[in-house]
């Protein structure tokens, strides 16, 4: 399975989706920035897309939702320790509340990892994070067993991004 994804303006990333409705995409926002998400096993449609391998998967992506996206560069050598780390962690999030998926994504073309859940609603999200330190730590990949030695896994710091998924209708 793969995720591509391409960003835009939330109109031309709601046509783009629309113009292919046989296709499994999910338009996100966040203010002024969109994001076109297409999960597939074959091609994309995208003409430049950031493209992910998905390594590791819960739940099945909804339409709509709150959708947190942790960005972590991860070096060549640190990629069978990171990886490790989260594939055993699949699961960890299925019987949270609010909670709907969750994919780690391996990239194509970059040394950057997403990982990426999707709540029903961000207050969901955010009394899971605020529920214990370590939970940060799960989505961050800091204090991963075995790399708090190793300070070279890491190419830079951790970011969050957030996005709303509505539907159609919410939209119009």
């Amino acid at each position: 399975m793969y995720i591509f994804t391409t960003s835009g303006t939330t109109t031309f990333m709601e046509s783009l989706r629309d113009k292919h409705p046989q296709e499994r995409m999910i338009a996100m926002h966040a203010g002024a920035n969109s994001l076109l998400l297409h999960e597939t096993t074959g091609k994309t449609v995208f003409q430049t897309p950031r493209r992910y391998e998905v390594i590791g998967s819960s739940g099945t992506l909804n339409d709509v939702g709150y959708f947190v996206w942790n960005h972590i560069p991860v070096t060549d050598e640190g990629r069978p320790i990171f990886e490790h780390h989260f594939k055993e962690r699949t699961h960890t999030l299925d019987t949270e509340p609010g909670f709907i998926a969750f994919r780690l994504l391996r990239p194509l073309n970059s040394d950057t990892y997403i990982v990426m859940t999707e709540w029903s609603a961000s207050t969901y999200y955010t009394r899971w994070k605020n529920a214990a330190p370590h939970h940060e730590q799960y989505l961050t990949g800091h204090a991963i067993p075995g790399v708090d030695n190793n300070p070279h896994i890491f190419t830079s710091a951790a970011s969050v991004t957030s996005y709303i998924a509505k539907s159609k209708e919410d939209n119009a």
